[in-house]
């Protein structure tokens, strides 16, 4: 059944006491939009398809899991996950979903949601991960953007879910709830569960995966801090590099018991989540992060492995402060950071609560392109970048160097050793969803991707990362990136976490100013020094931070010339970016306000 899609007939299909019948479906950008019955055809299987995987996994020891869900009665072997991979693709098929066919999901992570990416994947269906924390309106455009023919939810977007269920879409043909029994939804006629789905089908050995055109099974939405986001169509090919990557740099085996911390509607949890399966190591799923949670699992679980990003990872030390019996995991031994470099203090608490753990950074940007390892436990080393890189040729943050197969360049202008960061390689997304494959290509040139990115790479091969080139601030005629001023200011040991933004100036054209977030035991002080009696206290200032900025060579003009004391959560994407223009804004308020006092 494997190649060719049902037009020009209707489908029938029970579910519980519901009878529910279906139109033809209604044609992707994917799809010719004339109707007519595709021929069959064989595919190629030398192509590179995610699915791959499941052949391993069922030759796997039967009595050995491959997912454990702490809210469920018992873990799920690998034949058996295989099993309902199968059933649920079979059941797909059985509706007419096929080739280009887009399906959305937007659910909490778990095993049934690796199933249904799997399962979608295997008839050559595209998967859209739509973000449960989306409000109505985000995943309204997401939908209208990607005009999925199924859309699969569970109880976390119930909200703005059951609002879509009242629109008439013309392509829209199945509302699929992720985990509800058909008991559950009894009363519910436009609604099918995946209990319903795989109910009463015959095991069907003669199956086989197909693809989507170009190869494309995964619709990413970026996180644009503004505007509405775009989708990126992300290949097998692509996934399986990227999922390579990580294998090869972190060491992941079959060994490991991966805790799936990062949800798997964002690229970095699917692609990691991916890189378990091509290994065949244990999954642990918990529904969404929370840190004291997360080192329950851990401990109970043993687990070996992990993701994180710097809000995971401070919020897991913050969870064990102040607990004097704290020994630290033991069974943790490898982890990986990503969206954003974690600062020398966070890793050092990192080191203190995982003792036994590899960890590693990530930058990203379309996937994983280069990796550094922060810290080593079987040589004893934490590793500090600045020590090794004599401090005049420091500028921006070092990430590392590039993954196997993946390419990195500098394209700069004139004499500059500083320019966009470009990439190229098999792990580097086709194009944006709404864009022709004829203007897919860069314009510097075709076949680089342009990261948006600023940076260098240095005499030894690392790659720095100065800021993005839509962020950079305009000041007194020169250009300031915000990450490499935020860099600096964070090394200070009594600096949790800081923002940078450009605030409008008559005689700059753009002011820099620094929202400092204090640590606990620091406080804020409008002086250079201040006198205390009794206990002892450490000050944070405007002049301490300056005359630190000095000391660690900024340039002067990239010196913020005011500083802000911020005492609560920075605003953030739902992907844990800062969102620069909300801080922006409330900075300009306050100043405005200040102003207004005199």
């Amino acid at each position: 059944m494997i190649g060719w899609v049902y037009n020009d007939i209707q489908t029938t299909f029970p579910a519980s006491s519901n009878q529910i019948t279906f139109s033809t479906p209604f044609p992707s950008p994917y799809q010719n939009s004339r109707r007519r019955r595709r021929r069959r055809r064989m595919p190629n299987y030398s192509h590179p398809h995610i699915c791959h995987c499941l052949t391993r996994l069922s030759t796997l020891p039967p009595n050995s899991p491959l997912t454990i869900s702490p809210h469920r009665p018992r873990p799920k072997t690998a034949p058996d996950f295989v099993d309902a991979v199968f059933a649920l693709a079979q059941a797909l098929l059985t509706l007419g979903i096929g080739s280009g066919d887009v399906i959305a999901v937007a659910a909490l992570n778990s095993e049934l949601y690796l199933e249904w990416f799997l399962a979608i994947a295997f008839v050559g269906g595209i998967v859209a991960p739509l973000n449960y924390r989306w409000s109505f309106e985000e995943a309204l455009l997401a939908v209208e953007a990607v005009r999925p023919v199924m859309l699969v939810t569970d109880e976390s977007c119930k909200l703005w879910s059951s609002k879509l269920q009242n629109y008439d879409f013309p392509f829209l043909r199945w509302h699929v709830s992720l985990e509800s029994s058909d008991s559950e939804l009894s009363n519910s006629k436009n609604t099918l569960t995946t209990e319903t789905l795989r109910k009463n089908l015959v095991k069907d050995s003669s199956l086989n995966y197909s693809w989507a055109p170009d190869g494309a099974v995964l619709i990413c939405f970026t996180s644009g801090t503004t505007g509405r986001p775009k989708g990126v169509i992300i290949s097998h090919l692509n996934l399986i590099v990227q999922s390579l990557a990580k294998i090869a740099i972190v060491g992941y085996s079959e060994d490991d018991v991966y805790l799936h911390t990062a949800p798997l509607c964002h690229i970095g949890g699917l692609s990691s989540a991916i890189s378990m399966l091509l290994v065949g190591a244990c999954h642990v799923f918990m529904p969404k992060f929370e840190a004291k949670l997360a080192l329950e699992v851990i401990q109970q679980y043993n687990v070996t492995s992990l993701i994180t990003v710097p809000a995971m990872m401070a919020d897991l030390s913050s969870s064990t402060r102040g607990k004097d019996n704290w020994k630290g995991v033991e069974s943790v031994k490898k982890i990986l950071n990503g969206g954003g470099g974690l600062s020398i203090a966070l890793t050092k608490e990192a080191v203190k609560l995982f003792p036994r753990a590899k960890l590693l950074s990530a930058y990203e940007a379309c996937s994983s392109l280069t990796f550094m390892t922060l810290h080593d436990p079987t040589v004893h080393k934490t590793v500090d970048i600045s020590k090794t890189i004599p401090a005049h040729k420091q500028q921006g943050v070092c990430v590392g160097k590039p993954a196997p197969h993946i390419e990195v360049k500098i394209h700069s202008e004139g004499s500059s050793h500083v320019g966009k960061i470009l990439t190229r390689g098999s792990h580097v997304m086709l194009r944006y969803w709404d864009q022709s494959p004829k203007n897919s290509s860069s314009s510097i040139n075709q076949d680089w991707l342009d990261t948006g990115d600023i940076g260098y790479i240095d005499e030894y091969g690392n790659l720095w990362l100065i800021g993005r080139t839509k962020g950079r601030i305009k000041s007194g005629g020169e250009n300031i990136y915000p990450e490499e001023v935020e860099a600096v200011l964070s090394q200070h040991i009594g600096v949790q976490g800081v923002v940078t933004v450009g605030i409008p100036d008559t005689r700059l054209t753009e002011m820099v100013v620094a929202c400092i977030q204090v640590r606990r035991d620091w406080h804020w002080s409008n002086g250079s020094f201040e006198h205390s009696t009794g206990t002892q206290k450490q000050f944070i200032s405007h002049e301490i931070l300056q005359q630190h900025c000095r000391e660690r060579n900024l340039a002067r003009f990239k010196i913020p010339k005011k500083f802000m004391h911020w005492n609560k959560p920075f605003p953030l994407t739902t992907t844990g970016k800062v969102i620069r223009e909300q801080v922006k804004q409330e900075v300009m308020s306050q100043l405005r306000s200040l102003n207004s006092n005199f």
